[in-house]
């Protein structure tokens, strides 16, 4: 080498090592944005991996739904559940073992009845039922134990707070002005706001069949699967019953619903998993809320008027005498088409949105339990139960998460369409199993063409097996953020989505990602470029289930 070109690659390389010297050395090595159970499962793997983690959200508690009423788990296959998401419902069983915890009820009174098996699973030494203050109090076990930082009510400034050099985030900043650096992040938000912010690919709403080739995405109205339907021809939308010049009753969408398999920028019905009981002392009666109007609830009348009666079917039974309240039926606790604006509205947006959610779910129970057009039977019934005012004391026994059932999803570098979780496609990269039903609520209710109402979107695909979720589902595409992760609005079509929501797939996918991540650090590669192999070895290794059993 001539002494010039020694020179000047010595100069190169001590200006690279100095400049090295001068950069800030990041706050983190994995910022976990979002306080669900996903991202409780990212903190702790991530802990447990020896990174300097924060776990960073708007919210104030941790677990999300699984610790927001959600306590009648969708679990599906309970086998294929491994990793941290099986440690947490370990420690919900060991917490269901003191005699103290059964406050209002007996351990033999509530019995052990579960979603497709047994609440409490004595030889596994798992309950998969529970109160939402247990969940709640495993999760911020977790935290503790591993010495994981936990920022609260912190809101990403979704315009311009995550700052980016090339394509790895450097940085979250968030509204009240604090700053997050990190060489990983995961988002683990229901919303999918950093992926979004970050500019990554992403999806709202239905696809078109067409558009994977798929048999049960876009709108579905001949599906009814599950039930959440109008006696057919028997309920009127009308203000005046059959006289379409009087104009529609409330919460009935004007306009075409659209064509079978067409895709649509409308997404499945939210609502809050309310927890109930009739225990005298730990009962808040239904009150009428502010603004209440029992016209909002004139189908509610017609369709019992009409015969249809089950209400009490998804007051599913949890310990000490309490439930997890789902939607059940043509007109529930779901608020069909009043959510459309959520995946991307402003936070001030969400709000109306929370808002009116929660005023129209309080108006249901009441209406129910008081107005003289519901069967007596049934109103006297509903008079009996309130909220258990030992849970959620912070906000009048009101659940502080709505189930966002499906917002954004990212489009990363493999979509998984309801093709893999039917398991006719061989899915690749496993980095976590899942096994519920492709499952989607309603997204609309409609005028058929013969007058009447209907909801549609009510679909609920049984799938013959298991299935693999791909790593490549959690990756942006290459080029789009070499350090970003996204667990919970994964890769997926609707109706492939309709099964990964679950709970305990997301805390499997959160173990996952935060896996990845410490790894693609460890080798200072971009995520997209981590061998499987390498992957597959530690996730194992952490008993995470990523095939069915030989």
């Amino acid at each position: 080498m001539r002494r010039r070109d020694f020179l000047a690659s010595t100069s190169a390389a001590a200006l690279a090592a100095c400049a090295s010297e001068q950069a800030p050395k990041p706050d983190y090595d994995l910022v976990v944005y979002g306080l669900t159970s996903a991202g409780v499962a990212a903190a702790v793997q991530g802990a447990r991996m020896g990174l300097k983690v924060v776990l960073v959200g708007p919210e104030t508690h941790l677990g999300g739904l699984t610790a927001g009423g959600l306590g009648w788990t969708d679990s599906g296959k309970k086998h294929v559940i491994g990793g941290l998401a099986r440690e947490f419902y370990a420690r919900v069983y060991d917490h269901y073992q003191q005699p103290d915890a059964w406050k209002w009820q007996t351990r033999d009174a509530y019995g052990n009845k579960g979603q497709g098996t047994p609440a409490i699973d004595g030889d596994a030494r798992t309950m998969w039922i529970f109160e939402p203050h247990v969940a709640e109090q495993a999760y911020e076990q977790l935290v503790a134990e591993h010495q994981v930082p936990v920022e609260r009510d912190q809101w990403l400034d979704r315009a311009k707070g995550v700052e980016m050099e090339g394509d790895r985030i450097v940085a979250a900043a968030m509204l009240s002005g604090k700053r997050y650096s990190g060489r990983m992040f995961l988002d683990c938000t229901y919303e999918g706001d950093l992926m979004a912010a970050a500019g990554v690919d992403y999806h709202v709403g239905r696809e078109s069949n067409e558009v994977y080739g798929e048999r049960h995405n876009g709108v579905q109205k001949d599906v009814r699967h599950h039930g959440h339907y109008f006696p057919e021809e028997k309920v009127s939308p009308y203000v005046k019953p059959g006289d379409p010049s009087s104009g529609l009753v409330p919460r009935v969408h004007d306009g075409d619903p659209g064509e079978n398999g067409q895709g649509d920028r409308r997404i499945q019905a939210y609502c809050y998993r309310l927890c109930l009981t009739q225990v005298e002392e730990n009962r808040i009666p239904f009150e009428k809320p502010e603004g209440y109007d029992p016209f909002q609830y004139e189908l509610l009348a017609r369709a019992l008027e009409a015969g249809w009666d089950p209400v009490f079917r998804k007051f599913d039974p949890i310990p000490n005498a309490k439930t997890d309240t789902n939607n059940h039926g043509p007109f529930s606790t779901d608020n069909i088409g009043m959510n459309y604006d959520y995946p991307e509205g402003s936070y001030e947006r969400r709000q109306e949105i929370l808002e009116e959610h929660i005023r129209y779910q309080k108006g249901w129970a009441y209406f129910l339990a008081n107005e003289s057009r519901v069967p007596s039977a049934i109103r006297t019934e509903m008079a009996k139960w309130g909220l258990a005012a030992d849970e959620f004391p912070d906000t009048g026994g009101w659940p502080h998460q709505i189930y966002v059932r499906e917002a954004r999803r990212l489009i990363g570098p493999y979509v998984m369409t309801e093709f893999d979780c039917l398991s006719e496609v061989d899915t690749p990269e496993s980095v976590g199993m899942g096994s519920y039903t492709a499952d989607s609520h309603n997204v609309q209710r409609y005028v058929t063409p013969g007058g009447f109402v209907q909801n549609e979107g009510d679909v609920g695909v049984k799938l013959p097996k298991p299935y693999k979720i791909p790593y490549g589902s959690l990756t942006p595409k290459r080029g789009q953020a070499a350090n970003l992760l996204v667990p919970v609005c994964c890769s997926t079509s609707h109706i492939a989505f309709g099964s990964v929501r679950m709970e305990p797939v997301f805390m499997i996918l959160g173990q996952s990602a935060a896996t990845a991540a410490a790894l693609a650090i460890e080798d200072e590669i971009a995520v997209q470029d981590l061998p499987y192999a390498r992957l597959r070895e530690r996730l194992l290794a952490d008993n995470q289930i990523l095939e069915e059993p030989a």
